[in-house]
């Protein structure tokens, strides 16, 4: 099973959300399907794989492929089993007639009369080539509960809350992940992470022993809120996850920290050294 030009993938291009999708359009057990990754040095310009856009573009494409292989199948199958396309149904690595499950034709036994040498029967080729005229936007939302030191501006982070409309969660497991790892992203540019520079313009924090990124020692109980409100564009209606959960901390963090001091911060990172001075000159 092939599809067109968007299906064509690289080393981020969600394999099992594919594999899964394909799966499902065309009718097989995941363990039937094998992704192979595009040659990027042969195959046409196709855009980054970024974006929190892979399994949304490339999702579709592999459907509509898997959806056109399926078709061809069956249309073969109805002409062996002199059957209408219709009445045909594949369960189990066979297409079967529908309420006749003794009568049917493998899945293997239509594959290999597509290879036969001479034969009248065309290989099943799974075809799509998609244009992405529609998006279909996500949305995020979380929550902080934090305890701030009045003497020293130090922020404790207690509780985290990960709300997210995914659309269609294909792998929820996997978008759990990429909800928790994206929190703790949006987390760390909150309240340590910034490139300083001196009056000179030189970075005077260049390697990670001078910039601060939150460790697992500093990060709170993270809980992920998976919301599915499908979009009509995507892959059965999943919508980009990778991207948005990285977005709302430091606003989350910034109304927590004015909720628990009645001190408003602007700037990030929220350190302690900031939340410190801002409760100094309020009082």
């Amino acid at each position: 099973m092939r599809s067109g030009r968007h299906a064509r993938s690289g080393r981020r291009a969600a394999p099992t959300a594919g594999a899964q999708i394909a799966a499902t359009a065309y009718g097989v057990d995941i363990d039937k399907v094998k992704i192979t990754t595009g040659d990027t040095d042969v195959a046409p310009m196709t855009g980054l794989s970024a974006g929190s856009k892979t399994t949304y573009t490339v999702g579709v494409a592999v459907m509509q492929a898997a959806q056109n292989a399926r078709n061809q199948t069956l249309e073969i199958a109805a002409k062996e089993l002199e059957a209408s396309v219709h009445d045909l149904e594949i369960d189990g690595g066979k297409v079967v007639v529908r309420g006749v499950p003794n009568k049917g034709i493998t899945l293997a036994q239509i594959g290999k009369k597509g290879n036969l040498y001479m034969s009248k029967v065309q290989p099943v080729f799974g075809v799509s080539h998609p244009a992405f005229s529609q998006q279909a936007p996500a949305f995020c939302a979380q929550l902080a509960k934090i305890e701030v030191d009045p003497e020293t501006g130090e922020v404790t982070l207690h509780d985290f809350v990960v709300v997210q409309d995914v659309g269609k969660a294909i792998n929820p497991l996997a978008i759990e992940g990429q909800m928790q790892g994206g929190a703790v992203q949006s987390l760390g540019m909150a309240l340590t992470e910034a490139l300083m520079y001196d009056d000179k313009g030189r970075l005077t924090n260049p390697s990670l022993l001078d910039y601060r990124k939150l460790t697992s020692a500093d990060l709170p109980n993270i809980e992920t809120i998976i919301v599915e409100k499908p979009s009509p564009h995507g892959p059965f209606g999943a919508r980009g996850v990778g991207e948005p959960p990285i977005v709302p901390a430091p606003a989350a963090i910034a109304n927590a920290i004015e909720d628990a001091t009645g001190v408003r911060l602007t700037e990030l990172p929220l350190t302690s050294e900031r939340i410190a001075l801002a409760l100094a000159n309020a009082t």
